[in-house]
């Protein structure tokens, strides 16, 4: 594979303004998907080819951690084989670096903890500040020897061989980030002699969709996860089993990156159309065509395929983005062109992401002009009468560089900081939407 991180980027990158949008965009590999994929392919029993797979900085990281650990990654020509491990990883050391891959961080802690081996995760500055502490506290309930390398509750990490506990079942808390229960689910059929793990999560459980993601990624590899509600919140019960090898495996195209281009559909005349997710996604972000569905934008739906175009001016909405919070930060700057007030809500999550993007995103919409108010889970806003021209700090966040890119098509260039951030999940974002915008 390519790597898209160590491109040569300029400083500043000027989006020229948009007048018409209209074409058919190819997604990249879900990068939600692609590491999950990798990590489960790699402790499957047998060989896995996986196909559309996404080549972006946030899944070298996972494949190098996994190389590292000695599994075999290989290109073909249909994707990359990944030769499973049957459970266990062939280095029980290692010193791993995942720069600011969250999901990588997350599932491979889990991972690890009940690997017999001595393990050390760090990443980027940023990474030293994203919590773990909810995810380590159910892991050491179990008998993992998970310990903080720096600040208690956030890597780097160290670990050394469990201690397994006599508990069948744990409780971890979910309503910083759905990463820390699905790292545990996929980790759960590795942690012996249970015959199987009962995880309970009380209270909220954020970005829902992306645990219903991983539980259907982990069928694919042979492990049937159960989910019962409760009055207090929601659990999972995970057999122990061996995952084994479905022989290859598709990776959808990433519903997080077709909201720029949904939305841009919706702002700038289209047809555009996002061929790689659709009606039949396990991916919760297609939800965003709802969003945009909601603030007056015309909306056709596909097996594999979701179609934008304007309509009529768009209205503000008042928007629980609890399950798509991703994909929420696009709302944000399509609401720079709507009618009214949009109040996005459920957004908490965003302030422990690559950056505060809460208060990052109300500070660059406010240069274009906006009205913006936040709170500690929400943000609301009203688009100015004609979009302002305006230098966009990135903060060293992918979205809201493709995010801003989207501001164009109101008449008005935008300059793009650091627009090299976007290889973390999508290198060629600038390229394609080039390719879909006349001027």
């Amino acid at each position: 594979m390519n790597d898209p991180a160590r491109r040569d980027w300029p400083a500043t990158l000027t989006v020229q303004p948009i007048r018409r949008a209209a074409g058919v965009v190819t997604l990249p590999g879900s990068k939600s998907l692609t590491n999950r994929a990798l990590l489960l392919a790699a402790l499957a029993d047998g060989a896995t080819t996986l196909t559309n797979v996404l080549d972006a900085e946030d899944t070298q990281m996972m494949i190098a951690a996994l190389r590292a650990l000695g599994v075999a990654i290989t290109s073909t020509g249909a994707g990359l084989r990944v030769q499973g491990s049957a459970g266990e990883f062939p280095q029980r050391q290692a010193d791993l670096f995942l720069g600011n891959a969250g999901t990588a961080m997350r599932s491979l802690t889990a991972a690890l903890a009940f690997a017999g081996g001595t393990y050390r995760l760090d990443g980027v500055a940023r990474m030293r500040e994203r919590p773990i502490g909810d995810l380590v506290d159910a892991l050491n309930a179990l008998g993992a020897r998970v310990r903080y390398a720096g600040h208690a509750g956030y890597p780097p990490l160290l670990i050394e061989p469990a201690r397994l506990a006599g508990s069948s079942a744990v409780d971890i808390r979910g309503e910083v980030s759905s990463q820390f229960v699905s790292g545990l689910l996929m980790a759960a059929p590795l942690i012996a002699p249970f015959a199987g793990l009962g995880i309970n999560v009380p209270g909220t459980l954020i970005s829902q969709p992306y645990v219903a993601m991983t539980i259907a990624l982990m069928a694919r590899f042979g492990i049937e996860v159960r989910r019962q509600d409760t009055a207090n919140g929601c659990g999972f019960l995970v057999p122990n089993a061996a995952y084994r090898s479905p022989g290859q495996f598709a990776i959808e195209g990433d519903a997080s990156s077709a909201s720029y281009f949904l939305a841009l559909g919706a702002l700038a005349g289209g047809p555009i159309r996002v061929q790689g997710a659709g009606v039949a996604s396990v991916q919760g972000d297609v939800a965003f065509a709802n969003l945009l569905e909601a603030m007056g934008a015309r909306v056709v739906w596909g097996s594999d395929w979701i179609e934008t175009s304007t309509t009529k001016r768009l209205r503000g909405v008042d928007y629980d983005c609890g399950a798509i919070p991703d994909a929420a930060m696009t709302a944000a700057a399509v609401a720079l062109f709507a009618h009214g007030r949009t109040r996005l809500r459920g957004i908490g999550s965003w302030r422990v992401k690559e950056t505060d993007r809460i208060a990052a995103m109300a500070t660059e919409l406010r240069k274009l002009g906006a009205t913006v108010e936040t709170g500690p889970d929400w943000l609301a806003l009203e688009g100015p009468v004609a979009l302002r021209e305006a230098e966009i700090d990135t903060y060293e966040d992918h979205r809201i560089a493709m995010c801003f890119a989207l501001a164009a098509a109101g008449g008005v260039s935008v300059v793009i900081r650091d627009p090299g951030c976007v290889g973390k999940t999508f290198p060629t974002f600038f390229e394609v939407l080039a390719s879909v915008s006349g001027t």
